[in-house]
């Protein structure tokens, strides 16, 4: 490890590389407007940086641009064979007008335009060969011409001066070039600047440093630096607000000097500049220090509250303590312990045989105790004295009421030290507990506090002796959390953790969460419970994620005041958890981080007033490529509906390093409450909805919030089919959709009734048919039971009369065989009249007729030819009676009957083979 590490505190620097502006490398100007922007003259073109984005506009004929000069807010540049300015637009773009085009300016070979300058109505730009005067308000141009050359034009006390070379220094005088200063030296120097400086006009050169005008010749300033200056070849030089200067090198970075001409500081390439040659330096309106260089822009926060100590080469590593002790500055780290004169640039020294992590460094009772990986040391003028062979001591302590006893926690427990012959030396362990205390506290003499962030809070009870352990309690009043913390802040011990800060109650013996030191962070900003405190001004630190936060007394009572510093972790970069600050001097703190330490300095901080500006808005087609249009950012915006896709650039002209820009947002209409913070310069809206919008922004630099909120109104159409004119023609289509389909209802429903009718007058008609076929049923079945009456009639009659004339046959025959008595023949006389009675044929005929009426004719006029004996057999037969049963109604044998059977199918004319009783049935 080396002895000696360079060691020199350094205001923070902004680095802008020529990827990150999309330029070229040399940047040859700077200037500022009114809202803050940022110009610079570049090889591409016109830089230009509002705080948040760089836009690069190229030069009008492509040329390299060398010089920039902001005059009310109107951007003058000037190039090779041209000059002119840049107006900002409505659409916050700028656009170019060319003087010399319009003046019709005739340019000599090759001229280019370095230098501009503004001095009441008049605006000049200097070329290595010329002076073009042009007068605002007239418009005209007057050009100075030089046979010998113009390097550079400066302005004294509202007064143009220039140098040409081995001739004088000159100023221009109504227009015309006067001989002003004149001395050898100007023969043989090139002047970077000349200045009016507490009461003195100096002259300063390039090589020989500065002189001063004195009884009419140039004298050398008499200042410390004068060595110093004659080493370096100036290129550019700027004088501050606070009379100090800022002198740019062509290969040493810049050098500041106070206003006596003494060294304040030199800053290169090694301390953070990304180039040794500096081409162009300006102060803005904050006071920020811009240099233009070889390769990139830098800013410097020269007034920044933050010094920094970069130990880019990894040669002392992450600071994890500090102190000043006896005017030396010592910090610890993760490598070892180092020390330098403090409040000087010298080199720091590593101290011989702390090789390895420091944890802590104490000045008790005026030794300095340091708590390392190895164990603990004692430091004596530059060297270290192991006194306790332990490993780990992360922190050590007084003991209430024991000016002999120290105690010190280790990876292994707690240890006591004691002083013998006026040494500190090692006394004991205490016995019982073996737990890591990196974290303890005294409660009384006797009882102390030791917090492990993975096994959480226990209270130990030590003997008189401080030897053993009597007793260990587990608090359950707080749980065991990641990276928390105990600490001692006046009389109370206070326990940090992610859910805020417990101060112990003795009375309710647990820890209770207290409303005014959880104020130190928000849950949602926990990094780290580690709290610190610095006992020369009785301040509480905590780190969070937006900032370092302190409470301490008020000036004008005892109560507690809180205070942040807008210096958030992902900018401070310290290591989570071995968070450290320490008091130096005058309102000055040391902060350690991973690659060193920042120093603040809590008397130049500031409030952050500042202004937000609605720099750019652009409209899209989603649908469409290439369709992105920049618009109007003043007037009211009507767009259509597929022009429903917009973009907010908005930005705070903000170049402090450490100072965090975050954003706010609302798009009323849609979104009508505040976004979340963010850091984002600009926000997309896609695919609105048709209405009316209003879109709001503001910002805020650490609690401070914008002065101003910028808006901007604006309209999306209707979509085509909900226009204006499209419902209009809804409603017009509507109105005759509803008559057509009126009339269209009307005709379906008088068919319908007309369908209806019909049907009902259908179920009518078959209602009064089935009515008819019913009482057709019911005559029907009258009339066939009529006919079965008939039938049963007939029967009854046939049978009667096959009776009546079987009785009477059978009484013939009984008669016949009595012989001899001829009154008997009467009576058979009388038998046959009977037999033969036509009336009972009468009967029979018309009962016949009445059942089957049809028969009869049917038959006579299938067949004239038949009497009305075979009509009368043929009756019988469709009675479907008997040979047997016919012959008594015949009075004749059953014999006969079948011989007048044979006879009438003889006149029926029937085949053989044909059945008569069937034929008659089938007629």
């Amino acid at each position: 490890m080396r002895l000696f590490v360079f060691a020199q505190e350094q205001p923070p620097i902004q680095v802008y590389t020529p990827k990150v502006y999309g330029a070229d490398n040399q940047n040859w100007s700077i200037s500022q407007s009114n809202e803050k922007f940022i110009y610079v003259a570049n090889n591409k073109g016109l830089l230009e940086f509002n705080g948040a984005n760089w836009k690069v506009y190229e030069s009008p004929n492509k040329t390299i641009v060398r010089s920039v000069k902001v005059i009310r807010d109107v951007v003058y540049t000037g190039c090779y064979m041209e000059f002119g300015f840049w107006n900002r637009t409505d659409f916050g773009l700028l656009e170019y007008t060319s003087l010399s085009k319009k003046l019709q300016i005739e340019f000599l070979e090759d001229e280019e335009i370095w230098n501009i300058m503004d001095v009441d109505e008049f605006i000049l730009f200097q070329s290595l060969k010329r002076i073009y005067v042009y007068n605002k308000n007239t418009e005209h141009i007057n050009i100075i011409d030089s046979n010998s050359g113009v390097y550079k034009i400066f302005k004294v006390n509202d007064g143009v001066y220039f140098q040409k070379p081995k001739e004088g220094v000159f100023k221009i005088t109504k227009g015309k070039p006067t001989l002003a200063f004149e001395d050898p030296i100007f023969y043989d120097n090139y002047l970077i600047n000349i200045y009016n400086h507490l009461g003195e006009l100096l002259f300063q050169t390039e090589d020989n440093g500065f002189f001063v005008w004195k009884e009419g010749r140039l004298v050398p300033w008499d200042i410390s630096t004068n060595n110093l200056l004659l080493n370096d070849r100036i290129y550019c030089s700027t004088k501050l607000k606070d009379n100090t200067f800022i002198l740019g090198s062509i290969s040493n970075g810049i050098i500041h000097l106070s206003a006596e001409g003494d060294l304040l500081s030199k800053i290169n390439q090694t301390d953070g500049l990304s180039n040794n040659t500096v081409l162009s330096v300006f102060e803005d309106i904050d006071n920020n220090l811009w240099l233009g260089l070889e390769n990139g822009v830098n800013c410097i926060n020269i007034k920044s509250p933050y010094r920094i100590y970069n130990d880019d080469s990894g040669e002392i590593g992450s600071v994890n303590t500090s102190i000043r002790y006896k005017n030396n500055l010592y910090i610890g780290t993760n490598q070892g312990l180092f020390y330098k004169p403090y409040n000087s640039n010298n080199k720091y020294k590593f101290i011989e045989g702390t090789q390895g992590a420091v944890w802590c460094l104490k000045n008790i009772n005026d030794t300095l105790f340091c708590g390392h990986n190895s164990g603990t040391f004692i430091i004596e003028e530059g060297r270290a004295k192991l006194i306790v062979d332990v490993l780990g001591t992360w922190d050590i302590k007084t003991i209430p009421g024991n000016n002999n006893f120290l105690i010190q926690g280790n990876y292994s427990g707690l240890y006591i030290l004691e002083k013998r012959n006026n040494t500190w030396v090692l006394r004991n362990k205490l016995d019982g507990f073996d737990i890591s205390s990196r974290f303890f506290e005294f409660l009384t003499q006797t009882e102390l506090f030791v917090s492990h962030e993975y096994k959480g809070v226990f209270k130990l009870k030590l003997n008189q002796l401080y030897n053993n352990v009597l007793s260990i309690i587990k608090d359950s009043s707080v749980t065991r959390d990641s990276k928390s913390g105990l600490i001692k802040y006046g009389d109370n011990i206070l326990y940090a953790q992610s859910n805020g800060v417990f101060k112990y109650d003795v009375k309710a013996n647990s820890f209770q969460k207290d409303t005014i030191y959880s104020r130190l962070y928000e849950t949602n900003d926990y990094t780290s419970g580690k709290l610190q405190y610095t006992p020369e001004t009785n301040k509480l630190w905590a780190f969070s994620k937006k900032g370092i936060n302190y409470l301490g007394p008020n000036q004008l009572s005892n109560s507690l005041k809180l205070r942040t510093i807008d210096f958030p972790s992902i900018i401070r970069n310290d290591v989570s958890g071995y968070e450290n600050i320490v008091y130096l001097t005058n309102k000055k703190y040391l902060v350690g981080i991973t690659t060193g330490y920042v120093i603040i300095d809590l008397n130049r901080f500031e409030n952050h007033k500042h202004k937000i500006f609605l720099n750019l808005i652009s409209n899209s087609n989603l649908k469409k490529i290439d369709s992105k249009v920049i618009v109007d950012r003043f007037a009211y915006g009507e767009y259509s509906n597929n022009e429903n896709s917009l973009s907010f650039h908005f930005n705070v002209p903000n170049y402090d390093k450490y100072a965090l820009t975050e954003f706010q947002y609302k798009l009323e209409g849609i979104y009508d409450n505040w976004s979340e913070w963010s850091t984002g310069s600009e926000v997309f809206f896609e695919n609105l909805p048709f209405g009316e919008y209003t879109f709001y922004v503001r910002s805020r630099i650490g609690d401070e919030i914008s002065d101003n909120i910028e808006k901007y109104s604006f309209s999306i159409a209707r979509p085509w089919y909900i226009s204006n004119v499209a419902l209009v023609l809804y409603v017009v289509f509507i109105a005759l959709f509803s008559v057509l389909m009126h009339n269209i209802y009307k005709r379906y429903y008088k068919k319908q009734r007309e369908k209806l009718l019909q049907k009902t007058q259908r179920e009518l008609e078959l209602k009064e048919l089935e009515n008819k076929e019913q009482l057709m049923r019911y005559n029907n079945e009258k009339l066939l039971q009529d006919i079965e009456n008939k039938n049963r009639e007939l029967s009854l009659s046939t049978m009667n009369l096959i009776k009546k004339n079987e009785f009477l046959n059978n009484l013939k025959k009984e008669l016949k065989k009595v012989s001899g008595d001829k009154s008997l023949n009467n009576v058979i006389k009388i038998i046959d009249q009977n037999l033969n009675n036509s009336d009972d044929w009468q009967t029979f005929e018309e009962a016949f007729n009445n059942t089957d009426k049809d028969f009869i004719k049917k038959i006579k006029s299938l067949h004239p030819s038949l009497t009305n004996n075979d009509l009368r057999l043929c009756t019988y037969l469709r009675l479907n009676l008997s040979s047997k049963e016919i012959a008594p109604l015949l009075n004749i044998t059953p014999r006969s009957v079948e011989v007048k059977r044979y006879r009438l199918r003889k006149k029926l004319d029937l085949p053989h083979e044909d059945s008569l009783t069937n034929y008659i049935l089938e007629l």
